[in-house]
């Protein structure tokens, strides 16, 4: 009889077997309250965050000495290249008669472009919050050079009744001068500085669209 008894008092004194796993749930219910919280926390955080920087730019875009001082760091991309190849054919008279004749094979390249640097805050104006017009200067032909590796005389020679004419020294310089100013005429003829002008709006205008900017353009008089 007491067996009896102290088996039923050991059993309504200690807890059901699933006491423990219920409190083991709990907790985690528990610390997933708590992650969640914090994540959806910090998602607000970051939402308002957001909207708080967005706002500041929409609120306030460069000003114009800010936008030129960018823009300026383009310089070096809003250049052209055109390469061109040439015959250059030379006569001098010689005294009292006869004469002498060069033929100059060439290949020469022309480089035009639009100074960036020559740009100023009243050459930037705002039509709208998120626009822009930026009045560029004009574009130039920056350099004309001959590629002296691709360039030789092709010919060289005095009338074959006076052969004691001496050769002219100059007469080789005097070809490479002519040269570049067809190199020069050549390029202009193509359009180079409308191809630097046209460069250089396409640079702009994707440097600034990064800030949400519409570029409009327009081109300074010449001096």
């Amino acid at each position: 009889m007491n067996e009896v008894a102290d088996r039923l008092t050991s059993e309504q004194v200690s807890p059901p077997r699933y006491t423990e796993a219920r409190a083991t749930f709990a907790m985690k219910w528990k610390i997933a309250a708590i992650v969640s919280t914090c994540v959806a926390v910090a998602l607000v955080i970051g939402i308002f965050a957001y909207a708080y920087i967005r706002g500041a730019f929409t609120r306030h875009p460069l000003d114009p000495q800010a936008l030129v001082t960018q823009v300026k760091q383009l310089r070096q991309l809003v250049t052209v290249k055109y390469s061109i190849q040439d015959v250059v054919g030379l006569r001098e008279e010689k005294v009292p008669f006869g004469e002498e004749s060069i033929l100059l094979m060439v290949k020469g390249e022309a480089v035009a472009g639009v100074d960036l640097s020559a740009i100023t805050p009243r050459d930037v104006r705002y039509i709208d919050k998120r626009a822009v017009i930026v009045t560029l200067p004009g574009a130039k032909l920056l350099d004309t050079t001959l590629d002296e590796k691709q360039t030789k005389v092709w010919d060289r020679r005095i009338t074959w009744w006076t052969p004691w004419v001496p050769y002219d020294p100059d007469l080789e310089h005097k070809a490479r001068l002519q040269a570049i100013d067809n190199v020069r005429s050549a390029a202009l003829g193509m359009g180079i500085l409308g191809q630097a002008q046209k460069n250089a709006e396409i640079s702009i205008r994707g440097f600034l669209g990064a800030f949400e900017l519409k570029a409009n353009f327009k081109t300074r008089p010449l001096d």
